[in-house]
């Protein structure tokens, strides 16, 4: 994708084409725990490392993995395959489905992530949801706009790409399919639509 690129995790390559990283999750986390080590407490498919918190009510469903320093607030859920690279924090009361978070990047608190990939040193404030399916519309095909070009994804639940560095204001909103080049701000309260 020209002008977008996330820094890698050293435990991901994200495809060119980032919505088939998140189509293949599931497999890629399951085959990722597999391989981690002595660092971790792997509990049916769900890898938390040693140095990791997570709070007291917090739901995690395989296949996931914590990596180190990372924070999980309480009575977050986390489900459908969720990668948090080292220092990730989730704040209270979050739910993430099949997503990636990457290193230093931070979702605040009453937060829905949903099919995405956030980039490293993002911030998410409180009640922000980044959406991964249009309800409203009877053609659910999530589409995303790159230099101009309308390009189907083939995906019905897809969330948002969020590059290094931006911050999303609370209770913004981010459509399916949205891209964020980095260090993009996102004000409080806005609607981000860029498929139309």
């Amino acid at each position: 994708m020209s002008q977008f690129h996330f820094t890698e995790s050293d435990a991901f390559t994200i495809a060119d084409e980032p919505w088939k990283t998140v189509e293949n999750l599931i497999d890629r986390i399951a085959t990722l725990v597999n391989q981690l080590g002595d660092d971790y407490v792997i509990t049916d498919g769900v890898a938390i490392h040693k140095t990791a918190t997570i709070a007291h009510n917090v739901t995690i469903k395989p296949p996931a993995i914590i990596s180190e320093q990372c924070f999980v607030g309480a009575n977050s859920y986390l489900r459908g395959g969720v990668f948090l690279a080292p220092r990730a924090k989730v704040g209270i009361s979050c739910e993430i489905k099949t997503s990636i978070i990457l290193e230093d990047s931070a979702v605040a608190h009453f937060n829905f992530v949903g099919d995405s990939i956030l980039g490293k040193n993002v911030n998410i404030e409180a009640g922000a949801i980044l959406a991964n399916h249009y309800n409203e519309r009877d053609e659910k095909t999530v589409f995303v706009n790159i230099d101009g070009k309308r390009i189907s994804t083939n995906l019905q639940k897809l969330g948002s790409f969020v590059g290094d560095g931006c911050r999303i204001g609370a209770n913004a909103v981010l459509s399916p399919g949205t891209i964020l080049l980095p260090n993009t701000i996102v004000k409080r309260l806005e609607l981000v639509e860029q498929d139309k």
